[in-house]
């Protein structure tokens, strides 16, 4: 009797293993579905963002160059002349002016700081350090390398 009762779950169960193998199999493939799901998914957006991305690159560029041919465009304008006398004299000399008025109002500057070291009682010697700064000497430096330099470059250029 014990091997009847045995024999009829032993059958029992192995009838409800495949059952069993096929339900579990159908499991795994749907998470494997969804996962997969999941990494085209992701695999869009990153396309999707890679094309945004191409497309604001590509619209930078044609930006760059349309400010460029601009800028081009107006520094050409710059140097014809309007044939008004008088607007071609104001504007050649707006440059020139603003220059002057700029080194005027530095060598103002460092002359009241001059003064004032002076005032303070500071020698000479100390006065014209504490008049002339690190800052000074990086603005001297690159007013001789304008001038200066540019004529060694205009020389090579043929």
């Amino acid at each position: 009797m014990i091997e009847t009762l045995l024999g009829g779950l032993l059958g029992g169960a192995f009838r409800l293993a495949p059952e069993l193998l096929k339900w579990l199999d159908r499991k795994g493939e749907r998470g494997h579905e969804l996962a997969m799901q999941d990494k085209a998914l992701e695999f869009e957006k990153l396309r999707g963002a890679q094309r945004m991305s191409e497309m604001g690159a590509g619209a930078d560029a044609a930006w760059n160059v349309g400010a460029i041919e601009t800028l081009r465009e107006a520094v050409a304008a710059q140097g014809q002349s309007s044939r008004v006398r008088w607007a071609d004299a104001l504007s050649i000399s707006v440059r020139p002016v603003i220059t002057y008025w700029f080194m005027a109002l530095y060598c103002a500057a460092k002359m009241a700081a001059f003064a004032a070291a002076m005032a303070a009682g500071a020698g000479w010697g100390a006065a014209v350090l504490h008049a002339w700064t690190d800052a000074d000497q990086a603005l001297w430096a690159g007013v001789l390398n304008f001038w200066f330099l540019g004529r060694v470059f205009d020389r090579v250029r043929p």
